[in-house]
């Protein structure tokens, strides 16, 4: 709103946070330090669709939406009327999204699918068949602002099911370098979002040095990568800033795509 949806235009983001714009800009206004975050969020939400985009035009026909929270996707974009959409969220999250949804009568569409799932007592290859998922269609994976808060085991858990696939898949998550490894005057910004997120009853519990996560991601299979750093976000999303608030904080977001044999691309 207050930078005017110039990276990112999603007309349903208010209604289903059930407040008001004028609430939320005043909100903004009274703590500017959230800017980063918040251009943060738009730019990763941006390069997602972007991404699927291309991902159409090389055969993708599925997409999953991890920790889909109240992601709009497909509520809102053309890009769901060419995919089957599955959205997965732990049950209670899902069922408060749900009644969000009703309570402002935002159509479900015939192509969305929910999966409900517990990881606790069920695993993501579980739920997503439970859904309906088809693993042998090609499938793009979005995975945003869920990374850090994980372990590393299961973060390579997920990694690996979608390795797994047998026609290959294509996937967009995002990521946060060690604080050691961050410049010394973006620290700041790492350390008042750990803070944060622990205030609210999270935990940012873990971190990437970019080089050796590429490393286990080839080792994966993963044969395409494409990762924009603090630097990348800035120049590609905020390009007029003359000091964009994206940069810091050691946030990453990244691409992935793996390729089978069956499943070829004649695009680049």
């Amino acid at each position: 709103m207050l930078e005017g949806g110039c990276v990112l235009s999603d007309p349903l983001a208010i209604r289903i946070l059930g407040t008001s714009a004028e609430e939320l800009i005043e909100r903004a206004r009274m703590d500017p330090t959230k800017r980063g975050l918040r251009l943060f969020i738009a730019a990763r939400s941006r390069f997602a669709e972007d991404s699927l985009r291309l991902a159409l035009a090389r055969g993708v026909r599925q997409l999953v939406v991890l920790g889909a929270g109240l992601d709009t996707l497909a509520y809102r974009s053309a890009l769901a009327e060419h995919l089957r959409i599955f959205e997965v969220d732990h049950p209670a999250t899902q069922a408060w999204k749900r009644e969000r949804l009703a309570a402002e009568a935002i159509e479900i569409p015939s192509s969305l699918s929910f999966a409900p799932i517990d990881f606790e007592r069920q695993t993501l290859a579980a739920g997503l068949s439970a859904a309906g998922f088809e693993p042998q269609q090609h499938t793009f994976f979005t995975w945003l602002g869920v990374v850090p808060y994980l372990s590393e085991a299961a973060v390579f858990a997920t990694l690996g099911f979608i390795a797994s696939l047998p026609n290959g898949a294509h996937a967009v998550f995002d990521y946060a370098n060690p604080r050691a490894s961050i410049p010394e005057q973006a620290r700041a910004v790492h350390d008042a979002l750990a803070a944060r997120v622990a205030a609210a009853g999270e935990e940012l519990r873990t971190f990437f040095e970019t080089d050796p996560l590429h490393a286990r991601l080839r080792a994966l299979g993963f044969d395409e990568i494409e990762d924009l750093g603090p630097r990348q976000i800035a120049e590609r999303f905020f390009p007029h800033e003359a000091r964009p608030r994206s940069r810091g904080g050691g946030g990453h977001i990244i691409r992935v795509r793996l390729l089978r044999d069956g499943h070829q691309s004649s695009l680049p």
